[in-house]
């Protein structure tokens, strides 16, 4: 049973201390609508789009209001654009008007953003893998709710060198082509090894090809409720510090059980996960670096970091699978520069370097996200910090990805507006010595030994 307190400390956590359910995502199988004529195929797909995601807007709105949950975001995730597409799109022209029929169908049901403008190549791409990834600088410079990501490589299949090179191409394509709004196409776009079939969270949710017809999930973010457990207990010992942050991602997950199962009866969808990620906002006081900082740090970076990180994350699992029983999607600490205010100082005190960020990265949920960089980079660089990440989700069988944006006319020491949730950054420098000749192989890093457990 609930009690009194219990209420009144959910309310508490909503109004002072930014708890949200960040996103409500209807996942939606596209694979019914496959078709060889270009004309009907994008029919299709708007018809099925707007026809299932009707009332997904509406019903979220509702659920706000009766509950008093902030539902930051209603989205739709899709099943990667280049299954669905590969028999009418002969080349990348003919996915970009797909991308156009994703927005249009997006702009009509309401929704934020729409994920699945994607391409799956861990281990090789097909044609149309290699047409949709060339679409993209297209696609995400002529719309406003497209998400793409292209997962290339994974723990069982390797890491394939040949996408990745191709991608450091495009996101420098893609920063160019969007250079009047600083770069911003490429904060639409995430490069994955590892990605989960039902993240809801974007730019990189899609909906997996192991998922149902459709389905509902949800994500749930509550880094300043952590913080303000957190700071009730400073200076206690280990133990202590544990079950505070366990205790209290059980009862943020169980906010996002409760509308997930509401949005699940009220639009007849199944309820598919929560995802208790910490993803922070520019909002003071909704920091996964500020959780940091509370644990002991005198800033993120500062030695020690990285066990502050791996601890943070993995009580916080521990405290959400006892909530619920389908805890999913990525779940754990999102680390984005400029989506979170306490990273941001710690990048101008010098304190957080790129090097530092891809360390942690290799113990929370995610990878380098929403990372600025000078316009000036070698697309090869761009690879080869690509390559780093993935090696270190093969490796580590996690799930790493790389958001990362040249500014296009920027430099280190200049900063980035991009605005709303995506918030700004300082540009950071990266290393400014070559591995083109690396990136230039052809080919595929192959699997790690520890990958053969059949």
């Amino acid at each position: 049973m609930i009690n009194i307190l219990e209420v009144n400390e959910t309310n508490k956590m909503i109004t002072q201390e930014n708890l949200d359910v960040r996103t409500i995502t209807l996942g939606i199988s596209l694979l019914d609508c496959a078709d060889d004529r270009l004309e009907e195929l994008n029919r299709k797909i708007y018809d099925k789009i707007t026809r299932a995601a009707e009332r997904l807007v509406s019903t979220g709105e509702e659920i706000e209001k009766e509950y008093g949950i902030p539902i930051v975001n209603k989205r739709i995730s899709i099943t990667p654009v280049s299954l669905v597409g590969g028999a009418a799109c002969s080349g990348p022209e003919d996915f970009v008007t797909v991308a156009h029929t994703l927005d249009r169908a997006a702009k009509e049901v309401g929704v934020n953003f729409l994920g699945g403008y994607s391409a799956l190549v861990s281990k090789g791409m097909t044609r149309a893998d290699e047409n949709l990834i060339r679409s993209i600088p297209q696609a995400l410079s002529e719309t406003s709710y497209v998400c793409s990501s292209v997962n290339v490589g994974s723990t069982k299949c390797g890491i394939d060198m040949d996408a990745v090179r191709l991608l450091g191409e495009i996101i420098l394509d893609t920063a160019n082509r969007t250079k009047e709004q600083d770069s911003l196409g490429c904060a639409k776009l995430v490069v994955f090894c590892n990605a989960p079939d039902d993240n809801p969270f974007m730019a990189g949710a899609f909906h997996g090809v192991t998922e149902g017809d459709a389905v509902i999930n949800v994500g749930v973010s509550g880094p300043g409720v952590v913080k303000h457990a957190l700071a009730q207990v400073r200076g206690a010992d280990f133990e202590t510090l544990c079950e505070t942050i366990k205790k209290t991602a059980f009862k943020v997950t169980r906010v996002g059980q409760l509308v997930a199962q509401e949005a699940s009866r009220r639009l007849g969808v199944p309820f598919g996960i929560v995802d208790l990620s910490l993803a922070p906002t520019p909002a003071i006081g909704d920091s996964v670096a500020d959780i940091l900082c509370e644990i002991g740090l005198e800033y993120a970076g500062a030695p020690g970091t990285t066990a502050a990180l791996a601890l943070l994350n993995d009580q916080v699992k521990k405290g959400g699978v006892m909530a619920s029983s389908y805890v999913g999607g990525l779940s754990g600490a999102f680390i984005p520069v400029s989506e979170d205010q306490g990273m941001i100082n710690a990048v101008l005190a010098n304190a957080l370097t790129l090097e530092k960020l891809e360390a942690m990265t290799c113990v929370c949920s995610v990878g380098l996200d929403m990372i600025a960089v000078p316009g000036d980079t070698k697309a090869s660089t761009l690879s080869g910090i690509i390559a780093d990440e993935m090696a270190i989700g093969m490796i580590n069988q996690k799930t790493t990805a790389v958001r990362i944006i040249p500014v296009i006319g920027k430099g280190v020491g200049e900063t980035v507006e991009f605005g709303g949730l995506l918030g700004y950054a300082p540009i950071m420098p990266v290393n400014p010595y070559s591995c083109e000749a690396f990136i230039s192989r052809k080919g595929r890093i192959p699997a790690p030994i520890h990958s053969f457990k059949n």
